[in-house]
């Protein structure tokens, strides 16, 4: 049962195809639905004003029905503005894939800027053979006009079930004022920083393909003995964090600097046996 102040939307499969059969959309939040010419069903996130305020809260529930296939992104990067007093920015999101679903959850960087609060939870619970791969992404501030890490704090947790156990739980708390953000041991000389997350069952040919996809975004000469990190305009690692899970780390310069590895993971989802299409094809 959906609470007031929820947003919602479900995913099934009718004659073939993965439609909305709810949708339903709670300001600030407001729910697309680009058309798709594949089987997969793509919806899109964007807000009111162009940005979430201080205050706002948006609480979003999330179904993949059995067999369906959901691609779920934003508008553009989501900007999060200078906070009142103590007052947090807050985004819950819960979701549940049923059987054999699939749902690729990949959202433009969270601009936090001056000043601002910001709290994100994400509640993931998969049922048998279904997969997910969720990115969160992350931009320091508006840099282009000299803004970089002057946002009051940042706090995300993620935690997915997968057959009702327990198989991820990550969470990221920063907070400028009591850390140096330029320092080697956080940030150094990095602007944006993009986590992906993989949760599926092993031998599923889907996770297969994804696991594989996101093992070729790693720098081809990095075991070259005379390899270094100095000039690079961004660093990644990707690694299974146990054998259903896989997760890739990866800091840029820019926002630009990480958009190739993106779009190659776009052309990736594209193939026949996930998506069958990119869903970043019109939207650059």
């Amino acid at each position: 049962m959906l609470l007031p102040e929820e947003s919602a939307l479900e995913v099934a499969v009718v004659r073939g195809q993965s439609v909305l059969t709810t949708c339903r959309s709670v300001q600030p939040l407001k729910i697309l639905q680009p058309r798709s010419a594949a089987r997969a069903c793509h919806a899109v996130l964007s807000s009111y004003g162009g940005g979430l305020v201080s205050g706002d809260a948006i609480r979003l529930r999330v179904g993949v029905g059995e067999e369906a296939q959901l691609f779920l992104g934003t508008q553009a990067n989501a900007r999060v503005y200078k906070a009142v007093g103590m007052q947090e920015t807050l985004q819950h999101t819960t979701g549940a894939l049923a059987e054999n679903a699939l749902a690729v959850v990949f959202p433009d960087p969270l601009v936090p800027q001056a000043g601002s609060r910001y709290r994100q939870q994400q509640h993931w619970q998969l049922q048998a053979g279904a997969v997910l791969l969720l990115a969160d992404w992350f931009h320091a501030g508006r840099t282009d006009s000299g803004e970089r890490f002057a946002f009051t704090s940042l706090h995300t947790a993620l935690r997915v079930e997968r057959l009702g156990k327990l198989t991820l739980l990550d969470r990221f708390q920063f907070q400028p004022e009591e850390h140096i953000a330029a320092s080697p041991a956080h940030f150094g000389p990095y602007q944006t920083m993009l986590s992906l997350y993989l949760v599926g069952p092993p031998n599923d040919p889907r996770f297969r393909r994804l696991a594989e996809a996101l093992l070729a975004l790693q720098l081809p000469e990095r075991r070259d003995p005379h390899f270094t990190l100095a000039t690079r305009p961004y660093v990644i690692s990707v690694a299974p964090a146990r054998e259903d899970v896989y997760v890739l780390r990866a800091l840029g310069l820019s926002r630009a600097d990480l958009q190739p590895l993106c779009e190659e993971l776009m052309r990736a989802l594209a193939s026949p046996e996930l998506l069958g299409f990119n869903p970043w094809a019109r939207k650059f």
